[in-house]
């Protein structure tokens, strides 16, 4: 991978891990392009998807700060209560994480055709956000919490949006569109942390086996933290607005077109 490669692919991830687009799908469409598989993808998937980490605390660190020093208050206040939802959330994830998401990879692939299925499964959750008028609500409930968790166990499919999916899931249960924006970005801080660590202990992460060099890592590093940055306060700001249509729109076309590559090529 030239370090050229690692730029446009850490801009890839850092704007399609907060755009409801699918970023592991985003990832696999530009790997596929670019000819790198195997561990040297695997390598700098872990990598970048630690920079998105990192903007996502940058970004929300006033609700991470208050989320955080509410938790050790251990009193039942309302940051308590968030703390508890978001762990809630995480349960659904952590099952497939731990024991069922390497037999989904296997079972379903992770090839152009199953992204490019998913990425309109995505253009279909978003559709339905957007037209559904549900009551709102004041607050996420820890029914809805478990339900978004859920949304985002389902993401493990690759090409099927983790933040489309949940934000999507949150709209139609008629909760604030901001509320859950900030929402589907803070519950994803742990289970993609965790995931890095499971890839750790498997072995599979290894810069030396992918040959992989410092610079290029570096550079997709920084180049996901940044657009990450850059992305997560516009998607907030664009959910408060309820843009979400337009990205539905735009799941449609490149699923479709992951869709004809992958009969092209295969």
């Amino acid at each position: 991978m030239s370090w050229l490669e690692a730029l446009i692919l850490g801009i890839v991830q850092g704007l399609t891990e907060f755009l409801p687009v699918s970023s592991s799908g985003h990832l696999i469409i530009g790997s596929a392009l670019f000819g790198l598989d195997g561990d040297e993808n695997l390598t700098f998937a872990v990598v970048v998807h630690a920079a998105t980490v990192l903007s996502t605390i940058v970004v929300l660190w006033h609700e991470v700060s208050v989320l955080f020093k509410g938790f050790f208050g251990f009193k039942w206040n309302e940051e308590m209560q968030m703390v508890c939802k978001i762990l809630l959330s995480m349960i659904p994830v952590g099952i497939v994480g731990v024991f069922f998401k390497d037999y989904v990879e296997e079972l379903f692939g992770s090839g152009l055709m199953l992204v490019g299925c998913m990425l309109l499964v995505t253009a279909t959750l978003l559709a339905f956000s957007y037209y559904a008028k549900p009551r709102v609500k004041e607050n996420i409930s820890f029914k809805d919490a478990f339900i978004i968790g859920i949304a985002q166990a389902c993401a493990v499919l690759p090409g099927l949006s983790r933040s489309g999916s949940t934000i999507a899931t949150g709209l139609l249960l008629g909760n604030k569109k901001e509320q859950v924006a900030k929402f589907s970005f803070l519950m994803v801080i742990i289970p993609i942390l965790g995931e890095a660590f499971l890839d750790l202990l498997k072995g599979d992460f290894s810069a030396e086996a992918s040959g992989i060099s410092s610079v290029v890592l570096i550079v997709g590093f920084l180049a996901a933290f940044i657009s990450g940055t850059i992305a997560c306060k516009w998607m907030i700001n664009l959910v408060k607005k309820g843009k979400l249509i337009y990205f539905a729109y735009y799941c449609v076309v490149a699923g479709l077109l992951a869709i004809v590559y992958s009969m092209i090529t295969g």
